[in-house]
């Protein structure tokens, strides 16, 4: 049976980057995005040693992954493109164009066990 996990992460006013996420053996299967939340999608930072981050490239079409999102939805994420991606940074916007959210946004992660 797979076990769901929720992990938040905080994007703090005045910045577009969340700390990192540790993931451990979960592969990330969702987002709860809050009720506010200034315009902008996601895109995201990985890592497999917890230190070292990188963008997270979708190799099939090698650009970032990137999700468009909004307040107050519950997005479906794709555990392919997750999977042996142990930690990660939430981003706002893209690494090219970040978008600073105007308050604290804090970001609900959805995990689980995927066999």
């Amino acid at each position: 049976m797979a076990y769901i996990e929720l992990q938040t992460v905080t994007i703090t006013s005045g910045t577009s980057l969340s700390p990192a996420v540790a993931l451990g053996e979960k592969t990330l299967v969702g987002i709860v995005m809050p009720a506010a939340w200034d315009a902008a999608g996601l895109t995201f930072q990985g890592a497999v040693d917890d230190a070292t981050f990188g963008e997270v490239i979708d190799g099939s079409s090698g650009s970032a992954v990137a999700l468009t999102v909004a307040a107050s939805q519950l997005i479906v994420v794709d555990p392919a493109k997750w999977r042996g991606v142990p930690a990660i940074k939430v981003r706002s916007g893209t690494s090219g164009s970040p978008v600073n959210q105007t308050a604290n946004r804090t970001i609900t992660l959805i995990t689980r066990t995927v066999y």
